[in-house]
């Protein structure tokens, strides 16, 4: 929320009166200028002869600038003086009116009271063209305090001096009100998605503009709208659309003209799934009778920064459908899943600003106070000149020192300060000769990005390890929705569990060898907790724990000597969506001549998973006295006569008195005596 305020007219001049919209009405004593977006109505009347040259001037620019160019824009600030004044309602100062793209006529007002001392992009603007800077709020006593946080007392604000910032905001608010020249309001920072693209390549908008620049939509007779041939995909002249080179195809003989924006790929994208049930009707989008039949997709799987974009539009695009009668399902997606993304690790080296004795010079990161890090440089290194790379204690050594030297040459006159000595100019000085020197690294998890030298190409991994190695550590990584952190060195694991299950189909000789012997029942049982492990999980898209179950199943296997056909068969079977290069290669030794991926999936049996002899602990008054195999399915009254005939337990009962024996099956059986 915030307040529209309405300046009283000038007292001089044209007169008239320049809205504005701010959270922050507290801060009026500090505005030492006000910006209009450059489309705003009043430029035109407001500006003085002197300064008209340099406004149109400066129009002439923004006009070569897209709207998403300049809400990206944070580092660059332009503008140009009107000549205009306004006049601050309450301390009747004259204000200098600018023009600047970053303000945007279509959120609030489309102008802004700009106050330097408590705005970022305010301060760079006045810094820019010599603008008054005015310190209205003090923070002193709030050292932690960011520019943009309501904290701190008003100095410099007249009748709001001395007042916490919230109650100034409350009391300016009221004074606002009483004067007549604001109200308060909510103005909602949701803006038109930007669906247009400045560029050749995606649908044209079948949209054409009449004389008076009226947009109408193309007779559907005409559709579809097709790209015109081009030679060049530059923009246009005066920052517009390549589209706009094709004269022949903007300008239509009626003197309308065509829209020169295209779709972005987020439209085509929209509902390619619903073509997917239909693709050869060339009639209609697909038939309502394929609609109904296969009506909304039951699985999306899509990253988040996807689903922003993409499924946004996608969800509009269906809904619009739905309300016209034209799909039967009011969502597109019966489920939606994100999975998280697979992180980096950034190695970063620590470098002061300033020269020491003229010598650039590097530090180690464990010793960068974090509260004097403005005085540091951080450089991303390559991820392999690191030695143990992603832990706490990673750090390079004088050969990898040398290697960044080569790979960053600016530097081969630099110290490194390691911490047992220094590096300079390929000569290593130790402090101690016990120590080898290490420069310590920073390690911190984020993207993979070239520009943080830290992307490990899969291509190597599986050239190394092997494409199912490969993809079920990424599996193995944890769950399917978190964003995890890649770390090369816990793929060996995965790798010595596949070079197991190899194992268990060859004999010592390393000849291929299955026996058709009935499997045992500690066999069958390894066999089947894992089949309803690695089913129930798969369910819950919970890949990671299906891995941890293979892993378990092929160590029981291994410690009773399997090499029954009955259990490796089915093995194979599951393993094949997860690693299905070895399980084909496996599948074909064992004697199928058709895919692994056209068998049947393996059937659950429960009955495999029930025990004959379940172990019992049984105690005396809460103490544990022996250990006792019994066979499942006997009764309370049976396990209770047991368990008290048995000659460890009697000695523990001579003069006592059984008051009561608590028997809990399958689990525990506990003699109260007293």
């Amino acid at each position: 929320g915030g307040v529209h305020v309405t300046p009283p007219p000038p007292s001089e001049g044209a007169g008239g009166r320049l809205e504005i919209f701010t959270t922050r009405p507290d801060t009026i004593f500090g505005a030492t200028f006000m910006v209009l977006a450059p489309e705003h109505d009043l430029v035109k009347q407001i500006t003085t002869d002197g300064q008209r040259q340099e406004i149109e001037d400066y129009l002439q620019y923004v006009n070569t600038r897209s709207e998403r160019d300049r809400m990206a824009e944070t580092k660059e600030v332009s503008g140009a003086f009107t000549g205009a004044y306004a006049i601050n309602p309450f301390n009747g100062e004259k204000i200098p009116i600018w023009i600047a793209e970053y303000v945007l006529k279509d959120y609030g007002t489309g102008a802004i009271m700009a106050v330097p001392a408590d705005d970022e992009r305010d301060m760079r603007f006045a810094k820019k063209f010599g603008l008054p800077i005015v310190e209205i709020i003090d923070k002193s006593m709030y050292p932690n305090a960011t520019i943009e946080d309501k904290l701190g007392k008003m100095i410099n604000s007249d009748f709001l001096n001395g007042m916490e910032v919230l109650d100034a905001i409350e009391a300016i608010f009221q004074k606002i009100e009483a004067m007549g020249i604001g109200k308060r309001r909510v103005n909602y920072k949701l803006r038109d998605a930007i669906y247009s693209r400045q560029r050749y390549w995606g649908e044209p908008f079948p949209i054409e503009y009449d004389e008076e620049g009226v947009a109408h939509a193309m007779k559907a007779e005409d559709l579809p709208l097709e790209l015109p041939e081009l030679d060049d995909f530059k923009p246009a002249s005066g920052g517009k659309a390549p589209l706009a080179r094709a004269e022949d195809w903007v300008n239509l003989p009626n003197g309308w003209t065509r829209e020169t924006d295209t779709m972005p790929g987020f439209a085509g994208s929209s509902w390619y799934f619903l073509r997917y049930m239909d693709a050869n009707n060339d009639e209609e989008f697909a038939s309502q009778k394929a609609i109904n039949y296969w009506q909304d997709v039951d699985l999306y799987v899509g990253g988040t920064e996807h689903a922003v974009g993409h499924l946004m539009y996608s969800r509009f695009w269906h809904k619009f459908l739905y309300d016209k009668g034209l799909v039967p399902t009011s969502e597109p997606y019966k489920k939606l899943l994100n999975q998280g993304m697979i992180q980096g690790v950034i190695e970063s080296i620590f470098m002061l600003k300033e020269k020491v004795d003229g010598n650039t010079k590097f530090v180690c990161a464990n010793t960068v106070n974090k509260n004097e890090l403005d005085k540091y440089v951080q450089i991303p290194v390559l991820v392999d000149f690191v030695k143990n790379y992603g832990a706490n204690d990673s750090y390079l050594d004088a050969q990898a020192i040398q290697q960044f030297i080569e790979w960053r040459p600016e530097f081969k006159d630099a110290i490194f300060e390691c911490g047992n000595g220094s590096y300079h100019r390929g000569v290593y000085t130790n402090r101690s000769e016990k120590k080898e020197g290490r420069l310590i690294t920073y390690s911190e998890v984020g993207k993979m990005s070239k520009s943080k030298y830290n992307v490990i190409n899969p291509d190597d991994v599986v050239g190394y390890y092997g494409a199912d190695c490969f993809r079920m550590y990424e599996m193995f990584l944890g769950p399917i929705e978190q964003a995890k952190p890649w770390d090369t060195k816990g793929i060996d694991g995965v790798f010595k569990f596949l070079r197991k299950m190899w194992s268990l189909f060859f004999d010592k000789n390393e000849k291929f060898h299955v026996s058709d012997e009935p499997a045992t029942k500690e066999e069958l049982k390894a066999l089947h907790t894992c089949i309803k492990k690695v089913t129930d999980d798969i369910e819950r898209f919970s890949f990671n724990t299906c891995v941890s179950g293979f892993m378990i199943c092929v160590n029981d296997l291994r410690s009773l000597n399997c090499d029954k056909r009955s259990v490796l068969e089915p093995l194979v079977k599951l393993v094949a969506p997860f690693a299905p290069h070895i399980a084909e290669e496996l599948w074909h030794r064992l004697g199928h001549e058709e895919s692994v991926c056209l068998a049947d999936y393996p059937v659950f049996e429960e009955s495999h998973l029930v025990e004959d002899v379940v172990t019992y602990p049984v105690s005396i008054n809460g103490k544990k006295r022996d250990l006792i195999d019994l066979p499942a399915g006997l009764s309370v009254q049976e396990l209770e006569k047991t368990a008290l005939e048995l000659d460890s337990v009697k000695k523990w009962l001579e003069g006592m008195t059984v008051r009561k024996v608590i028997v809990v099956p399958g689990r525990m059986i506990n003699i109260v005596v007293g």
